[in-house]
């Protein structure tokens, strides 16, 4: 993580709605730009306790931001920018008080395959949307973080203006003119590469069975996709839809067997259940319905007993 950036020109009051790794590297690299930054942290998590006691993010190196914090989104405070990068199945909890909200703008941070939903409820003229980029990050037991960015990898955003302000923070930042359309078409090969990292995490490295299943699954999620009337976008997807099932499985299989890969996708376990039954759903009210598609889909969808074994590890 780059631990100094260019001091604003114009600095921004920013809120950022999560505090995990994601939430922290953000509010670190835009307080250090000389944002005014203030974090939000779910109401007697440990977490909102850490940034209370230090007001700050802080590295594992020392290195830290000062941050305002807080357990709930001031709604009458009119930020130029919300930030929410909780998981998609969680942000119903705080939809409403950002829908509420005197900001000027609201990003949400995360995968989503309802990026219209989002935009209904808070409203297109302040609604932008990106996803970040994969981040090797770890918090140890007092809250201090470290985080590498990817090389070769960006956090896209759907405005030109949050990718620059991203960018100069010292977050490797794109904008992406398709930015709903990239998220819906990504859904389906996250969830399959969440899917095998779970199953790589039990072993070691996925079994041929399980990579042949969760390439059908791939498939299946870019076949809604496809009927609900959508593109496959970038063209890559399309490439990739048209492969054939061994060579997508023995992608994932490989990609099971890279423990650093295999260790940062695991985690995503639940945002994976949770995506599946999204699109299984979305299938189901297709017409005529996707029903093989989901079926194949939710043939991958992590089991409890799955979850129980990977947050062991």
């Amino acid at each position: 993580m780059k631990d100094t950036a260019p001091a604003a020109k114009s600095p921004l009051s920013i809120a950022i709605i999560g505090a995990g790794k994601i939430g922290s590297t953000f509010a670190y690299q835009l307080a250090r730009a000389g944002h005014d930054v203030t974090v939000i942290a779910r109401p007697d998590s440990l977490r909102l306790q850490q940034l209370q006691r230090d007001q700050g993010i802080i590295l594992k190196t020392g290195e830290r931001a000062e941050v305002r914090v807080a357990d709930k989104l001031d709604e009458e405070t009119a930020y130029d920018l919300v930030v929410v990068t909780t998981p998609a199945h969680q942000v119903d909890a705080v939809l409403p008080a950002v829908q509420r909200s005197k900001a000027q703008w609201v990003q949400f941070m995360f995968m989503t395959f309802e990026p219209e939903r989002l935009r209904d409820t808070i409203g297109s003229h302040r609604c932008s949307l990106g996803m970040p980029l994969p981040l090797m990050a770890t918090m140890d037991s007092e809250g201090r973080i470290k985080s590498t960015f990817i090389n070769s990898m960006k956090t896209l955003h759907g405005h030109h203006r949050w990718a620059e302000l991203f960018s100069s923070a010292g977050v490797p930042s794109a904008f992406e003119p398709e930015m709903a359309l990239w998220l819906r078409c990504e859904a389906p090969l996250l969830v399959a590469i969440e899917s095998i990292a779970v199953a790589g995490q039990r072993r070691g490295g996925a079994t041929w069975a399980e990579a042949k299943a969760v390439a059908r699954g791939l498939h299946g999620g870019f076949a809604i996709v496809k009927g609900l009337g959508y593109r496959l976008y970038p063209s890559t997807k399309s490439t990739m839809y048209s492969f054939p099932n061994f060579l997508i499985a023995f992608l994932l299989w490989v990609f099971s067997r890279i423990p650093a890969m295999r260790e940062l996708l695991a985690t995503g376990l639940n945002e994976c259940r949770a995506l599946i039954d999204t699109m299984g759903a979305a299938a189901a009210k297709a017409k005529p319905p996707l029903s093989a598609a989901a079926k194949a889909l939710l043939a991958i969808k992590p089991t409890e007993e799955s979850a129980t074994s990977t947050r062991s590890k």
